[in-house]
């Protein structure tokens, strides 16, 4: 039969087991230390990038794309309404100054050039026409006046006539008043006349004054005409590269449509693009540091777009040496935009140790082995980082990643 335990055994049993499990996981924690102790991770020298804490300059810097164009290309537009003819040279072929690239069939825009030579002389001869119809027409209502002027006259000398043989009895009052009226009758007609001759005359000038300003308005047009067949034929105004050119003969192009582009590769610039996040940071004149195949060139914004698309702001940049060799249209490459400067710090080779943080950990080699150590960083760019605290010049740290080494204090290096 079994033996009932009790209460106070139970309790002094569950004492027991607890102070074993205490125990074992104290002499775990302290066999951990130990052993770390006893047996300290360890790293070949070639397993890792190290880099020499100097003294020099620090730029900021923005991290942008960009592409190379040309810095000089020409559009050349169709002046007049016309069709393609003749293309005389591809896509990729040089071209010299004043050389033709394609041809023009311009029939139309002659026949209407000629057509508004002929309404012009038309206007002309109209203008002649009027001017000799003024003359005459002037010259009748003149002759007519001066008939009017020789009847007053006679019928003056008609009423001193009435008059006097009034006064002599051989004539009645009734007969000068005749006279007096026929006179002033043949006043109101000589006024009348007058005033039709100065309303005839302005009238006449003011349709020739009207059709000189028409027919001056058509000869401007045609002297625009004139220019811009003249301008029609495609010839490029300097040397360079057909870069694009409208090869579909017989097409029909509008006045302003595109016939070809024309660059000149001996300059170029780049047009760059960047996140509208760091748009208030940009302005022209920053400097601006180009990666180019290794290589670095520096340049300047000269034009920030004021249109932003797809969370992209685009800027220009001109280049100190546009006619580098290494250049190629077309060539995608990475931008900095230089945003600050220190100079005289204390800065290192930037690499993947570093991870933006302005307070973060480097391990630092001394007599063969890496030790942690915190240090506060400032500027960074893609090639180097400003050390405001925590290292001196001539130190030598690691600069590669070291993420699986976090909660490790110090590592022995093999060599």
């Amino acid at each position: 039969m079994d033996k009932a335990i009790s209460p106070q055994e139970l309790s002094h049993n569950r004492k027991k087991r607890y102070l074993l499990i205490l125990s074992i996981l104290v002499l775990t924690v302290v066999a951990a230390f130990f052993l770390r102790k006893v047996f300290k991770p360890s790293l070949n020298r070639q397993a890792f990038t190290t880099a020499v804490v100097e003294k020099g300059n620090v730029e900021n810097t923005l991290t942008a794309s960009g592409t190379v164009v040309p810095e000089f290309e020409e559009l050349i537009t169709s002046s007049v309404q016309a069709s393609v003819q003749q293309v005389l040279l591809d896509a990729g072929s040089a071209v010299a100054k004043g050389q033709s690239v394609l041809l023009l069939d311009k029939s139309a825009t002659q026949l209407q050039y000629q057509n508004l030579k002929f309404q012009l002389e038309l206007k002309k001869n109209n203008i002649r026409k009027m001017k000799l119809d003024l003359g005459s027409s002037f010259y009748d209502l003149q002759s007519g006046n001066k008939v009017k002027q020789l009847q007053i006259n006679s019928l003056e000398a008609a009423v001193e006539n009435a008059k006097r043989l009034y006064k002599a009895g051989g004539g009645t009052r009734e007969d000068i008043e005749q006279a007096t009226m026929n006179l002033q009758v043949a006043k109101e007609e000589k006024a009348r006349l007058e005033n039709e001759i100065n309303s005839k005359q302005q009238t006449m000038q003011l349709d020739i004054h009207e059709t000189e300003i028409a027919a001056k308005i058509q000869e401007n047009e045609l002297r625009e005409l004139e220019r811009k067949l003249q301008q029609a034929d495609v010839v490029a105004s300097r040397a360079g590269v057909v870069t694009w050119i409208n090869k579909n003969i017989g097409a029909a192009v509008r006045e302003g449509d595109a016939l070809a582009r024309i660059a000149d590769l001996g300059s170029f610039k780049i047009n760059g693009s960047i996140s509208d996040s760091y748009a208030d940071q940009l302005h022209t004149g920053l400097p601006v540091i180009i990666n180019l195949n290794e290589t670095y060139v520096r340049g300047t914004i000269s034009n920030i777009h004021p249109a932003v698309e797809n969370n992209i702001v685009s800027f220009d940049v001109q280049l100190s040496d546009r006619n580098n060799k290494l250049l190629r249209p077309n060539m995608k490459l990475d931008i900095y935009v230089v945003t600050n400067q220190h100079n005289d710090v204390v800065r290192v080779a930037n690499g993947a140790a570093f991870r933006g943080a302005s307070v973060q950990e480097l391990f630092v080699i001394k007599d063969n082995k890496a030790i942690k150590r915190k240090i506060n960083v400032g500027l960074s760019n893609f090639g180097f980082v400003e050390i405001t605290s925590g290292l001196r010049p001539g130190e030598e740290v690691i600069v590669s990643d070291m993420k699986d080494y976090n909660h490790t204090e110090e590592i022995t290096i093999n060599h």
